[in-house]
């Protein structure tokens, strides 16, 4: 099974659409399918773990096809998008430790939750 991320205009995810290899030989006659099937034109091969175009495909991602790859939703507005894997890195580091940590956007800072 091959997976195909349908986009919108603006290159946001819409929806997965799971396709048979018989019909996505290759990701050019999966296209081709899914354009005759729907009639929507914007499609992408993705994967739902990051064996392709750098990041699992998410509904309300991007795909960016400069860098060739999907981009997951910013979580928030003071995280920086690294070049490398393509996803979202605070602008402070995650706290070392077994503890579990929430981001405070307010405060710029991690903070741990209590259990």
């Amino acid at each position: 099974m091959k997976y195909f991320a349908k986009l919108n205009e603006s290159n946001i995810v819409l929806t997965v659409v799971p396709v048979h290899e018989g019909a996505a030989a290759s990701e050019a006659k999966g296209i081709e399918f899914l354009k005759n099937t729907f009639g929507h034109e914007s499609w992408k091969e993705c994967s739902k773990d990051h064996s392709m175009r750098k990041n699992p495909v998410k509904i309300g991602g991007t795909y960016d096809e400069g860098r060739d790859a999907f981009i997951p939703a910013k979580p928030f507005p003071s995280w920086i998008l690294n070049e490398t894997t393509c996803d979202w890195d605070p602008p402070v580091a995650l706290p070392e430790g077994e503890a579990p940590h929430r981001w405070d956007e307010e405060n710029g800072a991690w903070v741990q939750v209590s259990l």
